[in-house]
C-alpha cells in the first residue's frame, strides 16, 4: 500500500489517507486487509476506528485506490453513517447459528385469506 496523500482534519478529529495499492497477480485486497494496512501507517491507530471508502479497482489493472479515514475517538467516528459502521464491524463477534426448526402443526394450519368486499364479481 502506498499513501498518495495524507491530510489531518482536526475539526473532525481524523486523518484522511488517500492510498494506492498495487497487487500484481493477486486478487483485490479485502476490506480487512486495507483497514489493517491503513492502521499501520498511522501510529497508535485503533483498527475499529478506521473506515475505508471510495475503493476502486480498474478493470484489467491490478491497482486499487481509495480513501481511509482514521478517527481519533469513537465519539468522532459517530459521524459516519450507520450502514458504513455496520459494514466495517469486525467478524470477531460470533454469529447466531442458523436455526433449523421444523414447522409445527400450528404453522401448517394457516387460515386461507379472506375475500375483500367490492371486488369484481
Amino acid at each position: 500500500m502506498e499513501i498518495v496523500e495524507r491530510r489531518e482534519n482536526n475539526l473532525l478529529d481524523r486523518v484522511e489517507l488517500e492510498f494506492r495499492w498495487d497487487h500484481p497477480k493477486e486478487p483485490t485486497p479485502s476490506r480487512a486487509e486495507m483497514i489493517e494496512a491503513a492502521a499501520k501507517y498511522e501510529p497508535g491507530a485503533d483498527k475499529s476506528l478506521v473506515f475505508v471508502k471510495n475503493v476502486n479497482t480498474r478493470f484489467g489493472m491490478s491497482r486499487t485506490s481509495g480513501v481511509a479515514l482514521v478517527y481519533g475517538s469513537s465519539e468522532s467516528a459517530s459521524i459516519e453513517p450507520e450502514h458504513i459502521i455496520e459494514r466495517h464491524k469486525t467478524s470477531d463477534v460470533p454469529e447466531k447459528p442458523p436455526t433449523t426448526e421444523e414447522p409445527t402443526a400450528d404453522d401448517a394450519e394457516e387460515e386461507p385469506p379472506t375475500e375483500q368486499e367490492g371486488g369484481d364479481e
